[in-house]
């Protein structure tokens, strides 16, 4: 180990705070830090750079347990294929594919109530004319699944 670090050394470095730290720790994001004489967590510098990635993962959309799963297939590779990084950013990029078509559709149609002067969601819903197809929107929404 280069540099032996305490907890909040350690956060201020990868830019989180103590609780997220902490939290990663119980998740088994991060290797159980030695303890000094006195009970403090000593951090190597390897921690930071963890930690740094699990932000950066996160900011790509992945999830924890996703990067969880990344962590842990490579810590296992040993030469045999399982499926790292290129698969699931792969996936990844197909969910926000489908997260921009879906988010294009909102614009679009709110745009068009914006260009076409709506001012009352009750009022424009019941008119023939209104240009926010609701019927259509809420379909999407039902054969989507459950969201939230």
């Amino acid at each position: 180990m280069s540099e032996e670090l305490r907890s909040g050394q350690v956060a201020e470095a990868a830019g989180v705070n103590i609780q997220t730290l902490r939290y990663y720790e119980r998740r088994g994001l991060l290797a159980e830090p030695q303890r000094s004489p006195g009970g403090h967590r000593l951090y190597g510098d390897d921690a930071v750079t963890a930690l740094r990635v699990i932000k950066a993962a996160q900011r790509l959309g992945f999830t924890l347990d996703e990067v969880a799963e990344l962590l842990e297939t490579g810590r296992h590779r040993h030469g045999r294929p399982v499926a790292g990084l290129q698969e699931r950013a792969k996936a990844k990029i197909a969910e926000v594919d489908a997260k921009i078509a879906d988010l294009t559709t909102i614009r679009t149609a709110l745009t068009t109530a914006v260009d076409a002067g709506c001012d009352d969601l009750t009022a424009c819903a019941d008119s023939a004319h209104c240009p926010i197809p609701f019927t259509d929107l809420a379909e999407e929404h039902r054969h989507a699944g459950p969201c939230c």
